[in-house]
């Protein structure tokens, strides 16, 4: 049990930093979507889409430990705006992706504070 749970503070540091990346090239996909898009646009919204569902897999595989105590991550929130994605990117709609985006942002900064918090730093 206690090499699981360092296995989860392993994990959660790795997220730590990445989740920081993440966010802001997650704001910078927004104002491509949203009229200043680029040749690399949808390369970018690839990865952005990729590092949104490793730290998924993350957070599936630490929820415990990161709602231990206290509920800091709200599952059924995080699922419902990651099925918007899904369903804004399916559809290829660059406003709705900008729109999925932006509500996401906020539960991915809301992960941030959360891993700090149960990181302890």
């Amino acid at each position: 049990m206690e090499d699981n749970r360092k296995e989860q503070l392993e994990a959660l540091e790795i997220l730590k930093e990445f989740n920081v990346r993440l966010l802001k090239n997650m704001n910078i996909i927004i104002k491509e979507l949203s009229g200043e898009r680029l040749d690399d646009t949808d390369v970018f919204l690839k990865g952005i889409i990729d590092g949104i569902n490793w730290e998924v897999q993350v957070v599936n595989g630490t929820l415990s430990l990161l709602n231990e105590g206290k509920e800091r991550i709200h599952k059924e929130v995080f699922n419902r705006k990651i099925l918007a994605l899904t369903d804004a990117a399916s559809a290829k709609d660059d406003k709705k992706i900008a729109e999925a985006i932006k509500e996401l942002i906020v539960e991915f900064e809301a992960l941030g504070e959360a891993v700090e918090e149960v990181s302890g730093e």
